[in-house]
Formats: structure tokens, C-alpha cells, sequence
């Protein structure tokens, strides 16, 4: 596989991944032997949720200082 045919999977995806996580564990589906590993990759995608959110906020601010900047001239 290539480099542009791979795609690093977004917010959304993360997102609603997690969503089908917390489904399954609600709905009491999951074998015991599974739980472990499904509460970890919630975690994992937690925290990638959580990064995405806080550069996108670090970026937005970013862009509005630089509208604010602009106008300032």
C-alpha cells in the first residue's frame, strides 16, 4: 500500500468507533474475554479524541489571532 492510499483514520471515525464500543459493552454482547481489550482500545481512542479536539482548538486559535492581526493593520 502507498503512502496517499493509506488514511490515518479522523475524529469521526475515532468517534464513532468508540460509539459501537459503548453499544456493545450497554448491551452486555461482549465474551469476558474480549472485555479487556475493547475497554483498552476505548481508551486509546479517548485519548486520540481528546488530542485531535486540543490541536484543533490550538489551530483555531491560531487562525483567529492572525483574522485579528489583519484587521489590526
Amino acid at each position: 500500500m502507498n503512502k496517499k492510499s493509506e488514511k490515518t483514520p479522523g475524529y469521526a471515525e475515532a468517534y464513532d468507533e468508540l460509539q459501537k464500543i459503548l453499544t456493545d459493552l450497554e448491551g452486555g454482547e461482549i465474551d469476558v474475554d474480549e472485555l479487556s481489550a475493547k475497554v483498552k482500545r476505548a481508551a486509546e481512542l479517548i485519548d486520540f479524541c481528546r488530542k485531535r479536539l486540543k490541536d484543533t482548538e490550538v489551530e483555531v486559535k491560531r487562525v483567529v489571532e492572525q483574522i485579528d492581526q489583519e484587521e489590526e493593520k
